[in-house]
């Protein structure tokens, strides 16, 4: 029988962790939070990393002198576990708001481009007859909305799919004019894939209460408008649904990276880990490490260069395994020491591709359309476009006179129609749709820089069938003692769930290897 926590002594517990080795495979957010907890708690800690740089969806670039995010920009304030390991890390100066400029929605069939409508969620309006709603969805899709109010509410309760019910209830209109380019923009999912109870907890439950989809939509909006008051007079602070950091997200990747090498541990990139395996109570890590020599000028007749050599092949002894990987690279690692894990399900990941520009178009510095502009899928190549300077002060100030602007290509079924271009084209196909997004001309002399960032987005909690999904495959890892896997693959998409999921998984991990002796 295990100890209880109670009864090991500190010192004893310090020992066993000074003795007992983790390893983390994969340095994207989620590897680093568990890792970094790992580490606090006096165990030997090592992180490899396949690329030269930490982070995973989190990246930096330099763009014409100006270093911005080329992944994540920012974080949702919900749940406060991501501004609470900010603060942990001293980054609390940093956390800045985005602008309220709002959003506008493109390719909205016979009126072009209109701001996205205010008072609604996911794009499913709260008022049918606002002037905002009205002018994108018409009158003929007022009136269908309108019998939402009327209609009895024969599927309370029962349906999960958002598009589904939002076209039952409001009509095709609601659905594809306003709820369609938001889930695609944000979860770059069909809202017929979207979970109801996930995407928008309380709803199905409103929608019960009050008897139409609208007034549900009210409902909710008046119960988080008023917990969200109440937390603002607590902490004294405005509240936001999202939060970024001066400087770039990246400094929180920074930030953990120092933390871990102040802990003892070892954060090593450019280290490509082959296989995983159990050795007995031990598990092995075989890794690959590039190679490179010098060869002297004198050995060449030329100027001195390096060449790159066979890797060289490590193999690291540990006590446990912490695979931070996304979930194809997690599957194939995990293969033969978690054979459960292939009789899972798994997830479709769309591949996404942002390009960011650095513009000389000064006529974009009133922001002529918001922060941001979505798309009503079908209409442009793009799904989306964030005008950075427009909502990020520290990003206008860093860039001066320039504009910055990053369009985003691809969703679930939807191969990015940049994936096939090489980067110059990518970036020409990326102004173009800028120009059509802000309804603004941007001649190919005006790119100053550009950027193309490809990214595999691993399947949001939100979509139909993921919880199953996600469950199953934490079941088949933790059935098998000294492992854990942590990232979106498992946790959802957004580092609100990534870091807690990470540390949970972190905690569980160390309890076991320190309390239960079981690996």
């Amino acid at each position: 029988m295990s100890p209880e926590p109670s009864s090991v002594e500190p010192s004893d517990l310090a020992a066993r962790a000074a003795h007992t080795h983790v390893v983390v495979v994969g340095g994207g957010i989620g590897g680093l939070v568990a890792a970094r907890e790992c580490a606090k708690v006096g165990m030997r800690v090592t992180v490899l990393e396949a690329e030269e740089t930490l982070g995973g969806s989190i990246r930096r670039v330099d763009l014409d002198g100006v270093t911005i995010d080329a992944g994540a920009e920012s974080y949702a304030t919900r749940g406060g576990l991501v501004r609470a390991l900010v603060e942990e890390l001293d980054l609390a100066d940093r956390i800045v708001l985005p602008k309220p400029g709002g959003a506008w929605l493109a390719g909205i069939p016979g009126v072009g481009a209109a701001p996205l409508p205010v008072g609604g969620i996911l794009g499913i309006p709260a008022n049918p007859f606002q002037p905002d709603v009205r002018r994108i969805i018409g009158w003929a899709g007022v009136w269908r909305a309108y019998l939402d109010r009327v209609r009895p509410p024969l599927t309370i309760g029962h349906q999960l799919s958002l598009g589904k019910l939002v076209a039952s209830r409001m009509g095709a209109k609601v659905r594809d004019r306003l709820v369609a380019p938001v889930t695609t923009g944000v979860y770059s999912a069909s809202p017929d894939d979207v979970d109801i109870d996930v995407a928008a907890p309380g709803l199905n439950a409103a929608l019960t209460r009050v008897g139409s989809l609208s007034g549900a939509v009210q409902t909710l909006r008046d119960d988080a408008a008023e917990k969200a008051s109440e937390a603002q007079a607590a902490a004294k602070t405005p509240g936001a649904a999202v939060e970024g950091l001066s400087g770039g997200m990246s400094t929180l990747v920074d930030a953990l990276a120092a933390d871990l090498i102040r802990l003892g541990a070892e954060v090593r990139t450019g280290v490509r880990v082959r296989t995983v395996r159990k050795a007995g109570a031990r598990w092995s890590v075989e890794a690959e490490v590039a190679a490179e020599v010098e060869v002297t000028a004198e050995e060449s007749g030329e100027s001195a260069a390096t060449d790159p050599l066979e890797p060289v092949v490590e193999e690291l002894d540990a006590d446990a395994v912490i695979i931070a990987t996304p979930e194809s690279a997690a599957r194939k690692l995990l293969a033969s020491a978690v054979p459960a894990l292939a009789t899972t399900e798994s997830a479709s990941s769309p591949e996404i591709e942002i390009v960011t520009l650095v513009l000389d178009a000064p006529e974009l510095a009133a922001a002529p359309r918001g922060t941001g502009v979505l798309t009503v899928p079908g209409s442009h190549t793009a799904k989306a476009l964030t005008h950075s300077t427009a909502k990020w002060d520290w990003v206008r100030d860093a860039a001066g006179a320039r504009q910055i602007v990053r369009v985003s290509f691809g969703a679930q079924g939807e191969p990015a129609a940049t994936a096939g271009l090489d980067d110059a084209a990518a970036a020409d196909l990326a102004r173009r749709e800028a120009a059509a997004l802000l309804g603004v001309a941007i001649a190919p002399e005006a790119v100053i820089a550009s950027h193309r960032g490809r990214f595999i987005q691993s399947q949001p909690a939100s979509i139909i069938g993921s919880g199953g999904r996600r469950t199953a495959a934490r079941a088949a890892v933790e059935a098998v003692p000294g492992v854990a896997a942590v990232g979106a693959w498992l946790a959802g998409t957004g580092l609100a769930q990534v870091i807690p999921d990470a540390r949970d998984e972190a905690d569980r991990l160390r309890r076991a290897l320190l309390w239960d002796g079981e690996s």
